[in-house]
């Protein structure tokens, strides 16, 4: 994967003295994947006195993005004379900065990437070492890394994220966007596009879909509505809606610094390992980027819905299966033509429709990056491949505890809380999980984080507000619910999912400025049946009248 910048001068990331032996430095390959050759000196007979001796840490933790440092950070802070190791495959870590308490449970942040010397200057008792992970011995209770390097722990904490769920493994046209290298490459190849295809109905490929210009998009979803994981088919319409509107220029402030690894030998890296090594991207991850195709339009986008990806051709396959691929659909044309342009790669999807494309944005989930940590060690694993995790955040295993994308929760969760890998829950599951180590190292109990009480979520989709609480799409609550929606084109979409009188979720699109009220609502299941629609009327200040 080669290397990329944006415009300007990009800081070098450099590297303290202190880090171990062995490990990488900016612009030379890592030791581990060095070609093998042949020298005259004599192997030695035992492995063990060729590595580096070993290096001890009270606490380690793995991962770099936003759990692992989450994780690091409250260890330096709770045991300010103990060594923190912070292991991360990436030279780069993801700090949470200009965090805002909205109310009770609900937060914002931004996420910033930082090289890990800044974590280090921030807390002396951390130490950053660059490396991934080889193996884990959880009865020895130490870590083999890539670099030779053993690491030794009392308590350890596994934050290694997850990796994108590709569609298709090994093909150079389909691309997997999870980490800063991947979207950057995937913004190369961008610039030559004139027509993409994403498959995916998640985060990201909301957010591709709205900010790519200039490019044709066919964009494949199993579901009936686009955004099934955050939205109903209401709350789908209402965003529907500015996908073909023409963005506004006005551009959001970008508050991010970014960082690449300049003059790093990427290419010493296989690409499947340097696409599966990097943390999550932020919750702005596209601001920065400049996502335009080859093409001199805003949006043109064609979504084929209830379907999946039958078979992926490249040109040459495609060409002798003498099967025919089909035009961008011009909605006003009822015709269906057949396309005459040569593409690199064509998308036979299971509706029997067929694209073709310059190359294909698989955005469709993640897999918890769980195979460096299970050799030999007997985890039990949730139905989805994470560790599992009880109320403490630790796993099956003594003294391994795991947070973020990496984990499963096992525990019996509030009424209004379920699991979803996303970057608030990193954070919370990070801060609690290093809790959670800190009382048991000193012996004390602890009660389970009130923000495991209620689910609760803001991001920005299509540039609007949207704020997720409790079972907001009432998942489990089975077909005893009732909804209750205020909707106000162009402006709002407020839905309410109620039972038995009493609010277990609600969807908010838009600055509707109700988030604190529902919030407070759902955590005091006060019955409302009393107030019947008026709950929503938009003359009524509610948040005066529950105050």
């Amino acid at each position: 994967m080669s290397s990329w910048a944006p415009v300007g001068r990009i800081p070098r990331i450099k590297h303290r003295k202190s880090q171990p032996r062995g490990a990488s430095t900016p612009g030379r390959p890592s030791p581990a994947v060095l070609p093998q050759c042949s020298v005259d000196r004599p192997e030695p007979r035992n492995m063990e006195a060729a590595r580096p001796p070993p290096t001890e840490g009270k606490f380690v933790v793995v991962g770099g993005g936003i759990a692992g440092v989450t994780c690091a950070e409250q260890l330096a802070l709770h045991f300010p004379s103990e060594d923190i190791l912070l292991i991360t495959a990436s030279p780069v870590i993801k700090a949470i900065t200009n965090f805002k308490q909205v109310s009770k449970v609900l937060e914002e942040f931004d996420v910033e990437e930082q090289p890990g010397t800044m974590l280090e200057n921030r807390f002396p008792n951390i130490k950053v070492i660059e490396s991934g992970v080889k193996e884990l011995k959880s009865e020895e209770h130490y870590i083999l890394t890539e670099d030779g390097s053993k690491l030794e722990y009392k308590k350890l904490c596994l934050c290694a994220g997850a990796r994108p769920k590709l569609i298709c493994e090994g093909n150079p046209y389909v691309l997997g966007i999870r980490d800063t290298d991947s979207a950057q490459e995937f913004q190369k190849q961008l610039t030559q596009a004139k027509r993409i295809m994403i498959i995916g109905n998640g985060g990201i490929a909301l957010e591709l879909v709205y900010e790519i210009e200039g490019c044709e998009i066919i964009w494949a979803i199993k579901d009936k509505a686009i955004g099934n994981t955050f939205f109903d088919a209401g709350a789908a319409e209402f965003l529907t809606s500015k996908l073909i509107a023409e963005k506004s220029d006005a551009k959001i402030a970008h508050k991010r610094t970014r960082y690449t690894t300049e003059g790093r030998k990427k290419e010493a890296r296989s690409k499947a390992k340097a696409d599966n090594i990097g943390s999550a991207l932020g919750p702005d991850w596209h601001e920065g980027l400049n996502l335009k195709g080859t093409k001199e339009f805003s949006h043109k986008i064609h979504i084929e819905t209830t379907c999946e990806v039958k078979k992926i051709y490249l040109q040459e396959e495609f060409i002798l299966s003498k099967k025919k691929s089909l035009t961008f659909p011009r909605h006003h044309h009822k015709s269906v033509t057949t396309d005459k342009e040569l593409w690199p790669v064509y998308v036979e999807l299971t509706n029997e429709k067929i694209y073709g494309c310059d190359f294909i944005v698989s955005a469709t989930g993640v897999i918890p990056n769980t195979d460096p940590f299970l050799h030999g060690n007997n985890f039990d694993l949730g139905e989805d491949g994470g560790l599992k995790v009880d109320d403490h955040m630790q796993t099956s295993l003594p003294d391994v505890y795991a947070a973020g994308d990496i984990c499963t929760a096992s525990w019996q969760p509030s009424p209004f809380w379920q699991q979803m890998r996303l970057w608030t829950q990193a954070r919370q599951m990070g801060w609690y999980a290093a809790k959670c180590m800190a009382a048991a190292s000193s012996g004390d109990t602890i009660d389970m984080d009130f923000s495991f009480e209620l689910f609760a979520h803001v991001t920005k989709f299509f540039n609007y507000k949207v704020v997720l609480l409790g079972k907001y799409n009432a998942q489990g609550l089975g077909s005893d619910h009732e909804l209750m929606l205020r909707f106000t084109k162009g402006r709002e979409y407020i839905k309410v999912v109620m039972l038995n009188g009493r609010m277990m979720g609600a969807v908010l699109i838009g600055d509707t400025d109700l988030e604190e009220t529902f919030e407070n609502l759902i955590l005091n299941q006060m019955n409302l049946s009393s107030y019947g629609e008026d709950l929503l009327d938009p003359n009524i200040d509610i948040e005066d009248y529950f105050d």
